[in-house]
């Protein structure tokens, strides 16, 4: 079984009778994305168990999944100037992470993939929740987190990595892109009202 944390729960339909629980889960270490209908409740941060397409809490079946999105079924690009360093396509089937964004960095002397904790941990957690019709603001808080849970998983200090990951999305904002994906969802940017990123990213999309 893997397990999954709970985001976010809501009850299905406020006006019926019955109470029947929406739960978005994810698992941060692949990471997958999860949605399932209970007759339990569950607060976010609470710890579920999924084996096959069965949901269980502390050993008793709670709900079937209904959504499933893992990121082993993502295209990785790093082919293209990302503005924000890393973004998604429209489709949500490819996640993207700036060409001149280093790979790997190196924060107190371990290594670290950036593609694993960017844009597989981050972006693509943030796609799957814009696209379940969260905000971006909230998708982005969620993503954080996930991105945090993987980077000190590994044994990695939170901090140190903002500060070498930091150091370079500043790098990469500040230099003008030449070659933007087509395809790339600009919900971050318009949410920002980053009028000179999309002005930039309008003129050189592919």
């Amino acid at each position: 079984m893997e397990e999954y944390e709970v985001i976010e729960h809501v009850k299905k339909d406020e006006n019926a009778s019955n109470n029947i629980f929406l739960i978005v889960a994810i698992n941060y270490i692949i990471p997958t994305y999860v949605k399932f209908e209970s007759e339990q409740d569950f607060k976010a941060g609470e710890k579920v168990s999924i084996d096959n397409n069965a949901v269980f809490y502390k050993n008793s079946k709670v709900g079937e999944v209904k959504i499933f999105k893992s990121a082993a079924d993502i295209e990785v690009d790093t082919n293209y100037d990302i503005k924000y360093t890393g973004g998604y396509s429209v489709d949500g089937k490819k996640v993207y992470l700036d060409k001149n964004f280093p790979k790997f960095i190196d924060v107190d002397g371990k290594k670290i993939d950036t593609i694993e904790s960017i844009a597989k941990h981050h972006e693509m957690s943030e796609k799957w929740m814009i696209d379940d019709a969260y905000e971006y603001a909230y998708a982005h808080e969620v993503a954080t987190k996930i991105e945090r849970e993987y980077v000190e998983s590994i044994g990695v200090n939170w901090d140190a990595y903002c500060k070498e990951v930091n150091k370079n999305l500043h790098a990469v904002y500040n230099t003008k892109a030449d070659d933007t994906p087509s395809d790339l969802d600009l919900s971050p940017y318009f949410y920002s009202k980053d009028e000179k990123a999309l002005k930039e990213i309008r003129e050189t999309k592919e």
